[in-house]
């Protein structure tokens, strides 16, 4: 499983695929992202400058510049990044994977960096790189919430739609590696700040 192919299928999926509650209703959907930005807004601070990465069509980014942050909205699928547009023309939007990042941001550092349902999908080289990518978009100091889940059992995405989860040690040694340092949270996903790597 390659990023590439990963980016492919999401960019060629149904709606109805990529998200278990458009099932239910679009309502529902759209919910959940309102619902999943008041839980960031916990850990990001106020007005923040804040990435979402692998933003798809908004459904959490748009609710985030409700809330005041300015938001920049990233993904590889410029389907995704066209139907985010429809339903907020104003919301900045990059077309780019991981290692574009970089090249649109230039020198600015974001206050806070989120990624929700992405790194899941990835193998552990290409979440690596996506991990590492995000933290050089995030100012020493800043936040990072990465939907990086822990098991006792870990293993490797087989599809696109497959979960790939980590080792306690696999993600700890990461972190000193590439930057972060963990902070304890009540959210449903790891919650880092951007250090210096060891």
């Amino acid at each position: 499983m390659t990023a590439e192919t990963v980016i492919q299928a999401w960019d060629q999926a149904d709606p109805e695929a990529i998200h278990p509650l458009r099932r239910v209703s679009e309502d529902a959907y759209w919910e959940s992202g309102q619902a999943q930005a008041e839980m960031l807004a916990t850990v990001i601070p106020d007005g923040a400058k804040v990435l979402d990465f692998g933003c798809g069509d908004g459904r959490v980014a748009i609710p985030m510049a409700e809330h005041g942050y300015e938001i920049t909205a990233v993904d590889a699928s410029q389907k995704m990044l066209d139907r985010l547009t429809e339903r907020a023309p104003d919301l900045t939007t990059v077309h780019a994977a991981a290692d574009g990042i970089a090249r649109h941001l230039g020198r600015r550092r974001m206050d806070a960096v989120y990624s929700l349902a992405v790194l899941i999908h990835h193998s552990y080289i290409d979440c690596l790189d996506i991990i590492t990518a995000l933290r050089a978009a995030t100012k020493l100091g800043g936040i990072l919430v990465l939907d990086w889940p822990v098991s006792d059992q870990p293993a490797e995405a087989d599809s696109w739609i497959g979960v790939t989860t980590w080792t306690r040690q696999q993600q700890t040694d990461a972190c000193a590696r590439i930057g972060l340092e963990p902070i304890d949270s009540e959210l449903p996903w790891g919650v880092y700040r951007a250090v210096k790597a060891i």
